[in-house]
């Protein structure tokens, strides 16, 4: 008679069950052959378990064992299964009674040849679908122990090897549950460079401001050596705290890319990623042989930095326009279509031309027009376009370079910052959406109301500087970030001209 436990397979960000199947056939060659579409990891778990049951003082059934991991036609993936095959063909010799675990427990972990557990990546995932599918008990590496406990209704066994598992399920030594630290109100410090040391830039801490209590993406460009990418640093320091929920979906990426830093179950900050412009578009977007989330999706809530924004391959830069967009990536493979989510905010700096001097006063440009135009196009309008806010960053002089800190602290802007999300998470608690960015062409209608000076405004903006459609609502839901950042119900004129500022066309 076959034996049966439950596993689990990580697709993306989601899961699926995975049945665990053993059977014992005293005819054939000793061994263990595994079944189910198993990659090359999970085929050679049969070593490992092998291995660990028999160094843990336990019988390995005798004859041939046949795992069957079904669905069989969904791929499996790593080294999630050792533990429950290892359990299956223990219940197969009767050397333990999965009677009251069967069927509301789950096994997930890797084997060390000795029977000690190594942790595995995605647990978040796992035991978010054992709340979901009402599987009651979670048995895993101690490792993962504090990760999986961050989800209610799901009792968490922490397991340190196999043969404490044995004992457990065999009633001579019982696990005590895993009992997680209250970690859901942590406060959050401030991280990054503090606003106050930058000099000057006025205009630019103001964007920032307005770009991280809306969400909205911005494009720095100057000269070398102005500020940017100190800027887009100390833009970390202001950004508003996480929500539970996001803090899950951030914890829930960063755990299946195996990324998740081990002292730290829930990440409580907002993410800020800074690839290199020689990254590739799978680096940046997600993808590979079975799809893993990208740059995008490892910035979800958080920041994505861009430096040297034109330095990055157009066709690699051309890849944000979808996810700017949704605030979703698709990635096809031939193995499947995987979704990750990527609502992050863009930040990118930029040189306005090759040698980087095309903006500045006080030196020349090296560039020819050719040249420089060459370079511009890197950047496509309609990418640029899906760019809120386009601030010019100039070069200090001596006397803005030579004065002491005299700007706001980031902890006085945060204030503003984290007042203005509060608004808008109080706005939008029934629309399913955090911030103004995520706003859409209906919703606008409802939030983004103008007054007749306004519409006036608008329009007049609008047939001077051929705005598009996408212009026209990005304009609108800046303008309502800036009345929120003033605390204003309505979108008053100064706060549209402000938001209209931005927009590159009326540079």
């Amino acid at each position: 008679m076959s034996s049966k436990v439950f596993s689990a397979a990580i697709i993306g960000l989601d899961c699926e069950v995975v049945e665990v199947e053993a059977d014992n056939s005293p005819h054939g060659q000793p061994g263990i052959h595994i079944v189910g579409l198993p990659d090359k990891a999970v085929d050679e778990s049969k070593s490992r378990v092998y291995s660990a049951v028999r160094n843990v003082g336990l019988d390995f059934p005798r004859g041939n064992v046949t795992v069957n991991l079904a669905p069989a036609d969904l791929k499996k993936v790593g080294t999630y299964y050792d533990l429950p095959i290892a359990v299956a063909c223990l219940d197969q010799n009767s050397e333990i009674n999965l009677a009251t675990w069967r069927e509301n427990s789950l096994f997930v972990g890797e084997l060390a040849l000795n029977g000690d557990l190594r942790p595995v990546n995605g647990v978040l995932s796992i035991a978010l679908m054992c709340q979901q599918r009402a599987i009651a008990n979670i048995f895993l590496p101690r490792a993962n122990a504090a990760e999986a406990a961050l989800v209610a209704g799901v009792t968490v066994y922490p397991l340190d090897n196999l043969r404490q598992l044995y004992e457990h399920l065999k009633g001579v030594a019982i696990i005590n549950r895993f009992v997680g630290a209250d970690i859901w109100h942590q406060s959050v410090a401030a991280a990054g460079f503090d606003m106050a040391f930058i000099k000057g830039q006025e205009q630019a801490k103001r964007a920032l401001e307005i770009a991280a209590a809306g969400g909205h993406n911005i494009l720095m460009s100057g000269p070398p050596g102005s500020g940017k990418t100190m800027l887009a640093k100390a833009m970390a320091s202001i950004l508003p705290q996480l929500t539970i929920e996001e803090s899950l979906e951030v914890t829930k990426i960063h755990s299946a890319a195996g990324i998740l830093p081990k002292d730290q179950p829930l990440l409580t900050s907002r993410p800020f990623r800074s690839p290199h412009h020689t990254a590739s578009a799978v680096a940046l977007v997600g993808g590979g042989s079975w799809p893993r989330p990208g740059e995008i999706s490892l910035a979800h809530r958080g920041v994505l930095f861009l430096d040297e924004f034109l330095e990055f391959p157009k066709t690699v830069l051309e890849n944000l326009r979808q996810p700017l967009e949704d605030g979703l990536v698709t990635v096809s493979r031939a193995a499947g279509t995987i979704k990750f989510p990527a609502k992050f905010i863009l930040v990118a700096a930029m040189n306005p031309c090759p040698c980087g001097y095309l903006s500045d006063p006080d030196k020349d440009c090296l560039c020819s027009p050719g040249q420089i135009i060459n370079y511009q196009k890197r950047a496509s309008g309609p990418l640029l376009d899906r760019i809120d806010i386009h601030i010019e960053v100039p070069r200090l002089n001596f006397d803005k370079l030579e004065a002491g800190p005299a700007g706001e602290s980031s902890v006085q802007i945060r204030q503003r910052v984290q007042a203005a999300r509060d608004i808008q998470l109080a706005r939008f608690k029934e629309d399913k959406i955090i911030s103004n960015a995520e706003i859409n062409s209906q919703q606008i209608e409802k939030y983004c109301r103008l007054d007749d000076s306004g519409r006036q405004l608008l329009r007049q903006a609008v047939d001077k500087f051929h705005l598009s459609a996408r212009s026209f609502h990005r304009i609108l839901k800046l303008a309502r970030t800036i009345a929120d950042l003033a605390e204003q119900e309505n979108i008053l004129v100064e706060h549209l001209a402000e938001s209209l500022q931005y927009r590159p066309q009326i540079d």
